[in-house]
């Protein structure tokens, strides 16, 4: 084979395996890095916990060398979400259609999505159903794609918090399960208690199947 053109293959190949390694990262990473530092968090007993005010100030490294724990200072008490067992703390964008994706993918850029179809935080009974992306192309949706990478870390008696109304919800998981990319019961089914229904993609960064978590209202504070 010609030298040149030899030379020009190599360069193209290691052109083409450095563009797909750059693509896994690029996809990956966040789901990676986020996996990586819930298992660095685990194996260092540190915790998230929510605080009227934290005046604690760590940078990622100091995060990383600290064992103290974490204080999570809501974002708004209008309406927002904190699962402290994950370090989530992210507004909720009301009234987000589930079948137009235009409209939940804009919403999803400014926090998690909460259903058109469903209810808001209430001691009656009711279905308050959230969604965001388990995604890897966070690029292209924004800073709020990665926030339920970890909902599968979740547990039977976990809390999450809802603020609503300068109120906080307090649920506590009770049941989790994988469902069909078109199966709408989890959305549609018939309540007797306040529940809160979480939902994701799974796997993640596709429509295959939804990752459901569900909980119910323990109090309100």
């Amino acid at each position: 084979m010609n030298p040149i053109r030899k030379k020009k293959l190599t360069t193209l190949s290691n052109a083409l395996i450095f563009l797909g390694v750059l693509f896994l990262l690029l996809s990956f990473g966040p789901l990676i890095v986020q996996e990586t530092w819930y298992f660095i968090r685990q194996l260092k007993g540190q915790q998230y916990s929510l605080t009227e005010k934290n005046d604690e100030k760590f940078s990622v490294f100091g995060e990383l060398l600290s064992r103290q724990t974490i204080g999570i200072v809501p974002v708004n008490k209008s309406f927002s979400i904190v699962i402290e067992k994950i370090g989530v703390n992210a507004p909720i964008v009301a009234n987000v259609s589930t079948t137009d994706e235009n409209a939940y993918r804009d919403a999803l850029k400014n926090g998690i999505a909460h259903a058109i179809s469903s209810d808001y935080p209430t001691t009656a009974p009711s279905n308050v159903y959230l969604f965001a992306h388990a995604s890897l192309n966070f690029w292209s949706l924004g800073k709020y794609a990665a926030v339920f990478n970890l909902l599968r870390k979740l547990n039977y008696k976990d809390p999450i918090h809802i603020f609503y109304d300068n109120q906080d919800f307090v649920y506590e998981v009770v049941n989790k399960e994988v469902v069909k990319g078109w199966d709408t019961n989890p959305i549609k089914r018939a309540v007797i208690e306040p529940l809160l229904t979480l939902q994701t993609c799974d796997p993640p960064g596709t429509t295959l199947n939804r990752y459901v978590v569900t909980a119910k209202l323990v109090k309100v504070q």
